[in-house]
């Protein structure tokens, strides 16, 4: 499932002797399943273990992961560089961006997020732009945010009423509209 090098298994050693007794290694993934996963290791007390998580133990140590995570950390690396400069952590996790299939009794949001991350942010990525689902609103107005090439460009306001909304309104019929929040900022960054 998860291999550690036995360079970091030796350095998670070294940082754990200097812990309260009984600490180990948290691993979970932040934003699992999209473009902005981020992987991350962090200790884990022995009064921060919760009940569902699952532990693999290692010779040395344990690593402790929630159960979220734990499909986006299949197949995930550690290893220790070491070079002149010093050492560097590496995590290398191939299926913390992949996105996995909703269940459909998934809540609205994360059913939102989903098809922004895997039908309508690839369209914008073309021209380097995302845009992020912020909230939704009680009178169910989704409220999102343009990044990227995005911010900016002056066809954004027809990117988001003849396509962005037009997708999100057919796929989602509870929602009465969307309206972007981004604080607009022409730049470089722009797309036109």
């Amino acid at each position: 499932m998860i291999k550690i090098s036995d360079p970091a298994l030796k350095h998670f050693l070294r940082l754990l002797s200097k812990q309260e007794k009984g600490t180990q290694i948290r691993m979970f993934v932040n934003n699992p399943g999209t473009p902005r996963a981020e992987c991350s290791v962090s200790y884990c007390q022995p009064n921060n273990v919760n009940d569902t998580d699952i532990k693999l133990d290692f010779d040395t140590l344990s690593v402790y992961i929630d159960p979220l995570s734990l499909p986006y950390l299949k197949e995930a690396e550690i290893d220790l560089a070491v070079d002149k400069l010093g050492s560097q952590l590496t995590l290398k996790a191939p299926n913390a961006t992949k996105v996995k299939k909703l269940p459909e009794n998934s809540p609205i949001f994360k059913r939102i997020e989903h098809l922004l991350y895997t039908q309508i942010n690839p369209r914008l990525a073309e021209h380097g732009g995302y845009v992020s689902l912020i909230e939704i609103t009680d009178d169910n107005y989704a409220i999102l945010e343009f990044g990227g090439g995005c911010n900016g460009c002056a066809m954004i306001n027809i990117t988001l009423k003849n396509s962005v909304e037009k997708e999100l309104l057919l796929a989602f019929p509870v929602l009465r509209g969307v309206i972007d929040n981004t604080e607009h900022l022409h730049g470089r960054h722009s797309y036109f």
